[in-house]
């Protein structure tokens, strides 16, 4: 309060109360607005950042013709030793035989499903149909490529990067964090592949990362970016270059192993890079049978739900994966500089 003029010799007392400004943050006792200022839900909702799904796309696709049973047999002709024994001129030679072995895979189902009350659905801000649908899609897409990543990751034909010593690994465990996936031990590979006759898918071998091992190979001055070596409509999903006979496509679904500490401390990650020649494994789903989405709408489950208080969404799907010669494909196992710690996926 101040006195300002006098009026009839009383002093006019001003409250400037009255012309104080009212902003958000007068929330006292006798003058509180934030019951007023309420969360603004964006009309657009933020869209999940989803991985390269990228394991199938170097899989031979074989696809069983549907009333065919679920399980695929594939059949290998054993390769024929030289015949470097000299003929005897009038004698017949005891001759050789035919061995076979075969490969068996069986699709498996799977599948998840969303169900969404009548009431969220008229009362919810969001769209809940359409996002549990999206989410579902991903779900999906992430589900079947780790079929496949689970199953081509199991070979035989294995590495293990050397310690930077140059000490060879001969187990996983032997691992350590200098053991790093470097130009020598991608130029190992590929020699490996090249001593079993793998063939180069097209014209190169590829290497399947995590953003974390590309970071490191990306730093090395072998390194070709795809753009500078390949035409964009020949470019593979996920490819980001190239090392030698190897181009490397990326991303977060390549394995990654954690491994439990120790009484010396954590022990880091082991991440798993595939190199993969031509016909080295097969995708196998049954034909009509492959991602399908459903979606049951209120109203649709007759006596199941006789007042229509739900609404379903979802997909299934038939799938599998086989490794149809190891010899095509090797799994390297090692460490990573960039982020020693990773968890398992």
């Amino acid at each position: 309060m101040i006195e300002n003029k006098t009026v009839k010799g009383n002093p006019l007392k001003l409250n400037l109360q009255f012309f104080a400004t009212q902003t958000t943050l007068l929330n006292a006792p006798g003058n509180d607005l934030s019951p007023q200022m309420k969360t603004y839900y964006q009309d657009r909702l933020i869209d999940m950042a989803d991985p390269y799904l990228v394991h199938d796309q170097f899989g031979d696709k074989y696809p069983i013709p549907q009333g065919k049973g679920k399980v695929t047999e594939f059949r290998k002709f054993s390769p024929l030793d030289k015949a470097l024994t000299t003929l005897t001129e009038g004698v017949t030679p005891a001759g050789n035989k035919l061995d076979v072995t075969t490969i068996l895979a069986e699709v498996k189902p799977f599948g998840d499903f969303i169900e969404i009350s009548d009431v969220l659905d008229l009362t919810a801000i969001d769209p809940i149909l359409e996002q549990a649908t999206k989410l579902l899609g991903s779900q999906a897409g992430r589900t079947l490529d780790t079929v496949t990543r689970e199953i081509i990751t199991a070979g035989t034909n294995v590495m293990f990067a050397p310690k930077s010593s140059g000490v060879a690994n001969l187990t996983r465990a032997d691992l350590d964090a200098t053991s790093l996936l470097t130009v020598e031990t991608i130029f190992k590979t590929v020699a490996k592949l090249n001593s079993m006759n793998a063939r180069p898918i097209s014209d190169m071998y590829v290497g399947i990362v995590h953003p974390n091992v590309a970071c490191d190979l990306m730093l090395s001055d072998k390194w070709w970016e795809a753009q500078k070596y390949a035409n964009p409509e020949n470019i593979y999903k996920g490819e980001i270059g190239r090392i030698g006979n190897v181009r490397f496509v990326q991303t977060t679904e390549a394995k990654i192993i954690a491994r439990p500490p120790t009484d010396a401390g954590p022990v880091p990650s082991v991440y798993i890079t595939m190199i993969i020649g031509m016909n080295a494994y097969g995708i196998t789903d049954i034909a009509g049978g492959g991602l399908r989405h459903m979606v049951k709408q209120l109203g649709s489950g007759g006596t199941t739900d006789p007042l229509n208080q739900r609404a379903t969404t979802g997909w299934k799907a038939l799938k599998t994966a086989v490794r149809l010669v190891e010899e095509y494909m090797v799994r390297v196992e090692h460490c990573c500089a960039t982020n020693l710690m990773a968890p398992s996926n």
